[in-house]
């Protein structure tokens, strides 16, 4: 590929190539032209002067006049023969020009190069009284005349031409390499230097000479001040970068130092509704413990009563009958308020599990929602608000009982505490529709609903409304991370202001274990 340089010098070159071609194109036409029409006017001329001064000669066979007048004619080198025929005799006279250009006669009648031109030859007489008398073809003469001077003259001014062009196209080449040159060299140092500011640290790169003071001595300077400026900026941007690099370390700190935090503040907020979880089952196994044993000591009290009298042989059948009712009603106390504490302590002890061990498992749904809605009842029993569940039977599910807890109480109890003012009489309903793999949950409330400006950020960490009463703003942001990274499902949220709030969450009915990380936490918590 041709540089700059070698295209601007070819451009020249095949320009003035084309113009000279041009110009000796028509110089040579002209040329070729004009030697037509002198070789027309010498045809013309000769015949002229043949047909003149021959019939008169010819007419008195006077040949010694005739071979001068053709001689004399011969003198042009384009005249290749003269030949005269006189019409009784045949070949009169005749002059030929041979090929180192001497004339001779011509003894024969033999064929003569050239192109030939016939002119009849009359001789006109005067009559005595000076009359004209009518013309008397005596001859005819045969001029052949040749090209060949024609042809040399235009091939040695093409050959001129030629010359002269490659001669300029020498020239032109020689002075644009010089004059070219001139520019040239400094602009492929700047080159260079361009290169190497790119190739290079900018510290190796040095300054490039400014002794010029013409134009590109005006831009030599500009780059020695453009390089001087990038030295300027990267200096510049290492110290940012050196400053960056120690901000980019100590914000990795503190991300690190802000998610374990957030790890901290998270296992907090799910132990804290643990531990409110515990406090509300305390609270209800108080009523049935205090009733069983209440019941067994007046079951004590009538059994020592009884064996006073058995002792005493006073024992009446009154007596034994008042205490079989009363141990008939204290065992039944006993039994119930014993089953219900059992039970309430069964569904404590399998949602604490969970939710301590995050052991994976498969389990029925249905059932498990209601083990996790009857832990959360000493908090509902308080509140005028009811919950409902709408799940079909045999819903099983391989995953994380523990975690699907966490999410149910915290939607729950987020109603509870946003949808509904202290006093509201409300519904939470928990519908639960299994489609093929999947299942899709709704938690709907017909509370208060959610702000427009909060929808987009209800699952963001620490956005609440009760700030400052209580409120972490953690509670979603759990459900959401759960939703998404433990059960890799989805959640979504809608509401109308004061129609209520749903939330829609949708899991696969097997939780993918397919990220290792997964399977590794897993792995460790089953060992």
């Amino acid at each position: 590929m041709f540089g700059i340089q070698g295209r601007l010098t070819l451009l020249f070159v095949v320009i003035v190539t084309l113009v000279l071609g041009i110009s000796g194109t028509y110089a040579q036409y002209s040329l070729g032209h004009e030697l037509e029409v002198s070789s027309q006017r010498l045809r013309q001329g000769v015949l002229t002067r043949l047909q003149t001064s021959l019939p008169s000669a010819l007419w008195d066979l006077d040949k010694a006049k005739v071979d001068n007048i053709v001689a004399a004619e011969m003198l042009p080198p384009e005249l290749v023969s003269i030949r005269v025929y006189d019409t009784s005799v045949g070949l009169f006279s005749g002059k030929l020009r041979n090929e180192n250009g001497s004339v001779s006669s011509i003894e024969n009648d033999a064929a003569v190069g050239g192109s030939p031109v016939v002119a009849d030859l009359a001789y006109r007489d005067s009559g005595a009284a000076g009359a004209s008398l009518k013309p008397v073809i005596v001859g005819r003469v045969v001029v052949n005349f040749s090209r060949a001077q024609i042809d040399a003259t235009l091939a040695a001014e093409v050959r001129r031409k030629v010359t002269e062009v490659l001669l300029l196209d020498l020239i032109l080449v020689a002075a644009l390499a010089l004059s070219l040159r001139i520019v040239f060299d400094p602009l492929k140092r700047l080159r260079d230097g361009l290169f190497d500011l790119a190739t290079r640290g900018s510290d190796e790169v040095e300054e490039l000479p400014d002794s010029r003071h013409d134009e590109l001595g005006e831009v030599i300077r500009g780059f020695n001040a453009i390089q001087r400026k990038v030295k300027s900026n990267i200096q510049r941007i290492r110290e940012a970068e050196d400053e960056a690099r120690k901000s980019a370390q100590t914000t990795a700190k503190a991300l690190d130092d802000l998610r374990r935090t957030q790890e901290s503040l998270l296992q907090a907020e799910r132990l804290a509704s643990l531990g409110g979880l515990v406090a509300g089952v305390a609270h209800e196994i108080n009523t049935p413990v205090g009733i069983a044993l209440t019941s067994a000591s007046v079951l004590m009290e009538a059994t020592e009563k009884v064996h006073q009298s058995v002792a005493s042989g006073n024992i009446k059948k009154s007596d034994i009958m008042r205490y079989l009712e009363t141990a008939a009603e204290s065992t039944r106390l006993i039994m119930n308020n014993a089953y219900r504490a059992a039970h309430l302590i069964h569904s404590f002890k399998q949602i604490a599990v969970d939710q301590v061990s995050e052991a994976r498992r498969r389990f029925e749904l249905r059932d498990y929602i209601n083990e996790v809605v009857s832990s959360l009842q000493p908090k509902l029993k308080k509140t005028r608000i009811t919950v409902s569940i709408a799940c079909p039977p045999d819903i099983m599910l391989d995953s994380y009982p523990g975690a699907l807890a966490q999410v149910i109480t915290n939607l729950t109890l987020n109603c509870v505490e946003h949808a509904f003012d202290a006093g509201d009489e409300g519904r939470i309903t928990i519908g639960v529709a299994q489609q093929a793999d999947w299942i899709e949950m709704q938690v709907v409330d017909d509370g208060k609903g959610i702000p427009p400006d909060m929808l987009d950020k209800v699952f963001d960490p620490f956005v609440t409304t009760r700030r400052g009463q209580g409120g972490t703003g953690l509670g979603l942001n759990i459900v959401f991370n759960l939703i998404a990274k433990q059960f890799g499902g989805t959640i979504t949220v809608s509401s109308i202001l004061g129609q209520g709030a749903s939330f829609v969450l949708r899991m696969p009915c097997v939780t993918p274990v397919d990220d290792p990380a997964v399977l590794q936490a897993d792995a460790r918590l089953h060992t």
